[in-house]
């Protein structure tokens, strides 16, 4: 026989003093936890978002990203060469592409951040479509022009449309706002290619990746295929999503590592608050329990009692946190991807997985804070509290 819910629920709106110091710590630690894992999950969702399925990226064999690659004049024409790229008309989709990394400060507080410059052709506009020009023009080829991404324009200070940026050795115009509709692109700065080595004192016809769109998204294993077999070359493909999901790995880890980390101390101290409530409880309700054990109430009985009423209150705790931490979702910020030295804006992503995690663990938090309390008062002598009535 269990003890009827409505019971649980007067008890705790009796103790509500009590109760509430609980409710706010569950609140607070699951707030904090599902905070960090919107974050983490705001940069993994900023980069992956960035490759599409029809598009694959080609570098130097053995390199780990764009920065370490090195590609060649004739890597690109093998690349061009190969059936499964896309064409428009006789030209193939094919982006040859250079990235330094410049120091510009930033608009908030204005010190200097890593900003990801790639340089393109007119081409990149037909192979990233998920890029598309919304102030001003694009660069012309051979000249000292640049496009900003709108997440760009808002981090970084001096990079305004019409305004004049120093990049390595030159100058270049803003010519252009181009919006990355939230992937990685959007923190970018774009300029020529050809000019962009050129004020770096690099080779002319190097690049460091090459991206191809390709006719199908399944045409990826044939294009893979092809250039492994072909000797002339020494290049990896990736798909561009694959690509962009690696490089979100070191950062996302180290945030929700981080953040579980500050989560756990923090559900230390909501579990001891959860103890304390529900030991008061079984303090003060010695009389009421000796006299529900009389009547016929089980051990059992009691036990899934108090552990639903700790439940309850680890509910409520976990609803408030996540009602609590709803407003962040979509507030941009920002931080270094380690794995390629660069600034990266991104949003929170609150989403409904999230939020089951954070209800979940508040529940977890509830039950470490009510089984013990409630083992007691199962555990409780109940014929010396019955003659002390």
């Amino acid at each position: 026989m269990a003890i009827p819910f409505s019971y649980n629920v007067r008890s705790a709106r009796e103790r509500w003093s009590s109760s509430l110091v609980a409710v706010l710590g569950i609140a607070g630690t699951v707030g904090v936890f599902v905070a960090m894992l919107a974050l983490a999950r705001g940069f993994q969702a900023t980069l992956v978002s960035s490759g599409l399925p029809e598009n694959a990226i080609v570098q130097r064999g053995g390199a780990e990203s764009e920065m370490t690659s090195i590609m060649t004049v004739d890597d690109l024409r093998v690349v061009e060469d190969t059936p499964q790229v896309a064409r428009d008309g006789t030209v193939p989709l094919v982006s040859p592409e250079v990235v330094v990394i410049a120091a510009i400060p930033l608009r908030e507080t204005g010190t200097d951040a890593n900003v990801q410059v790639r340089g393109v052709t007119p081409r990149v506009q037909k192979v990233r479509d998920n890029v598309t020009l919304v102030e001003g023009r694009f660069i012309r080829p051979g000249v000292a022009e640049a496009v900003i991404g709108k997440g760009a324009r808002d981090a970084y200070a001096g990079l305004d449309l019409g305004a004049t940026v120093e990049l390595g050795a030159g100058t270049w115009d803003i010519v252009g706002v181009f919006d990355g509709h939230g992937t990685a692109f959007d923190s970018e700065v774009w300029a020529d290619a050809s000019v962009l080595n050129g004020n770096y004192d690099r080779p002319p016809n190097i690049y460091q990746s090459i991206t191809a769109r390709l006719r199908s998204p399944d045409d990826f294993e044939a294009f893979e295929a092809t250039l492994a077999g072909d000797p002339r070359v020494n290049v990896q493909a990736l798909r561009e999503a694959d690509y962009y999901e690696g490089q979100s790995q070191l950062v996302t880890t180290l945030i929700r590592v981080l953040g579980t980390l500050v989560a756990l101390v923090m559900a230390l101290g909501a579990v001891f608050g959860a103890l304390n409530t529900m030991y008061s409880a079984v303090a003060e309700r010695a009389r009421e329990i000796a006299v529900l054990r009389a009547i016929g109430f089980g051990g059992g009985a009691i036990v899934l009692s108090f552990v639903v009423e700790s439940l309850l209150i680890a509910l409520v705790g976990g609803v408030v946190g996540c009602l609590a931490v709803l407003p962040v979702n979509g507030i941009t910020t920002g931080t270094m991807n380690w794995q390629t030295f660069s600034h990266l804006a991104f949003a929170f992503r609150i989403t409904p997985d999230l939020l089951m995690a954070g209800m979940v663990f508040a529940l977890f938090m509830g039950l470490l804070g009510g089984l013990p309390p409630a083992i007691r008062a199962a555990r409780a002598n109940v014929a010396h509290t019955l003659r002390a009535l």
